[in-house]
């Protein structure tokens, strides 16, 4: 599992601290590692098909007990449908064991699931769901006949009461109204009785399904739990916990499906347990990526944050990491681009976020309260990503807040971004359109979906090449969560990743994205306000 690197240049330098597995550029022996890993897999005629519709692969730089620099090699979930093979370390706890109890239990429900299916679609439910609708509609036929017939006499009787009856006939006509509506009654009661017999058949099969499922939700939970239970992992200091733990200690829920399959956590488990200490570590895609998911073959991603960052906290605790760059505290004051006694605009930076969250406290609206100390409004109207730049709008009152927001709503703000795209665009115009949504299972990043996704359009304009990467300008014509990223990273939009984006391409010193014009309708003075702020990178 332990890999020696062929020869390692001369001039390379092991890096101080290990690598923050959340936001990173490669060190050169995990490149090299990872160029060793895709040899590998080069080699591996049998999972040609298989790896070519996508998957994660991740390396860890690392010293033996004797100070031999080497490298591991893991891949997320499993292979052939198998968790273990030669070369790659072994899962944290191997659950295709084919005796295992993982495997006899998810057997277990799988003929549970068999016997559902049976009873379902038998032949003898099929005759008694169909029974039970035939005598459901014969006796609303005859119910409805007989009260048709009822109305009828009824009238009758009611027309020979206005032309004057002796007392024997009206006699007659009241007798003649008893006995019809207790044969009414009488029909009503034969036909509830056969219903009610009928249904009591298929309630049978029903309550049978029904035991059946809860039975099947009831094993399926405990053998989650029970999965969760067995991965255990360490840590740098020795210090173990399970994944289930972990999830209960920092988010209060239970893990994700699949948590623990990842690669990252596969290969600082495998050196923890081997005495190896951690050097670098880097993941990288393979094959496809995934619909409406943005994925670039070879390209090196972060960890991702639903599965793996509860437990690549827990793991590294006790190794030097490196600071994670996404939360740096950034400057405390802010350059003003518009000031008036109703509004204001500033000029974020990269790496601000435009509101206070749990992780962190400084934001774009902090400031503006120190900034701005006669604002009665909610302040900041609208949002940019955390890692962009540019013009954001202040509201100082809660009305003008309102009214801008609405103009936003109603697509009445014109606005400009300007990107730096990692590649070189074969058009200089066009629009993108293509619907987005979060991806539940990696948040923040969002996905495209054409069944469930949220209309997205983006109109683009070539500003200049150079050196393999194109200057672009955006006009964004709606305002979904990383519309501008997703539009150009994903293979059915442009198809090149912004600069610096570290969840759809590749990390950088930033990412090249800036908010670089506004316009609108002052919501006071009914004047058209034009703010503009240069993008440093341009």
């Amino acid at each position: 599992m332990f890999h020696q690197f062929p020869k390692i240049p001369a001039d390379t330098h092991l890096p101080k601290l290990f690598t923050c597995p959340f936001c990173y550029t490669p060190h050169p022996l995990a490149v090299m590692a990872a160029d060793l890993v895709r040899q590998h897999l080069a080699s591996r005629a049998d999972w040609a098909e298989e790896i070519a519709q996508g998957k994660m692969f991740g390396v860890l730089v690392a010293k033996d007990r004797s100070g031999q620099l080497g490298y591991l090699a893991a891949f997320s979930g499993n292979i052939g449908g198998c968790g273990t093979h030669d070369f790659f370390v072994p899962p944290i706890f191997d659950i295709t064991l084919p005796d295992g109890h993982f495997r006899t239990e998810e057997r277990s429900i799988s003929e549970l699931n068999r016997q559902i299916d049976a009873i379902e679609n038998s032949e003898h439910n099929r005759l008694i769901a169909n029974n039970l609708i035939r005598i459901k509609q014969q006796a609303e036929l005859e119910i409805g006949r007989a009260k048709t017939l009822a109305r009828q006499h009824k009238a009758e009787r009611d027309s020979l009461r206005q032309q004057g009856l002796t007392a024997d006939k009206e006699a007659e006509l009241v007798s003649q109204s008893q006995f019809e509506k207790a044969e009414l009654k009488r029909l009503e009661r034969r036909w509830a009785a056969e219903i009610a017999e009928a249904e009591a058949e298929t309630s049978i099969a029903k309550s049978q399904i029904e035991r059946l499922k809860e039975e099947r939700r009831q094993r399926s939970e405990a053998l989650q739990a029970w999965i969760f239970e067995q991965y255990v992992v360490l840590n740098a200091r020795g210090e173990s916990k399970s994944v289930r733990q972990i999830f209960a200690d920092e988010r209060g829920t239970e893990p994700p499906a699949a948590t623990g399959e990842c690669a990252a956590p596969k290969l600082l488990q495998f050196a923890f347990k081997n005495g190896y200490q951690p050097v670098a570590m880097a993941e990288f895609w393979w094959g496809k990526s995934p619909e409406g998911e943005v994925r670039h073959h070879g390209a090196y991603y972060p960890a991702c944050h639903s599965k793996c960052e509860p437990l690549l906290n827990f793991m590294l605790q006790g190794l030097d990491v490196e600071p994670n760059p996404l939360r740096k505290q950034p400057a405390t004051n802010l350059p003003i681009l518009y000031n008036d006694k109703w509004l204001a605009a500033v000029d974020k930076p990269a790496g601000l976020p435009s509101v206070s969250g749990k992780e962190h406290s400084v934001s774009a609206y902090s400031i503006a309260r120190e900034m701005f100390p006669e604002a009665t409004g909610p302040l900041v109207v609208h949002r940019l990503d955390m890692d962009t730049s540019g013009i954001l709008l202040i509201a100082k009152t809660e009305w003008v807040f309102k009214a801008v927001q609405m103009l936003f709503a109603f697509r009445r703000v014109k606005k400009r971004y300007v990107a730096l795209l990692d590649g070189l665009l074969p058009t200089d115009s066009g629009t993108v359109s293509l619907p987005l949504r979060p991806d539940i299972n990696d948040r923040p990043r969002q996905m495209v979906d054409f069944e469930h996704g949220k209309p997205a359009t983006t109109r683009f304009s070539v500003v200049g090449r150079a050196d393999g990467r194109t200057l672009v300008e955006f006009f964004p014509e709606t305002g979904r969560t990383h519309q501008l990223r997703v539009h150009a990273a994903h293979h059915s939009g442009l198809n090149c990743p912004i600069v610096g984006d570290n969840l759809y391409g590749k990390p950088a010193e930033r990412l090249m994205l800036h908010a670089a014009e506004i316009e609108f309708t002052h919501p006071v003075t009914r004047q058209k306000i034009n703010i503009k702020a240069a993008a440093p990178f341009a």
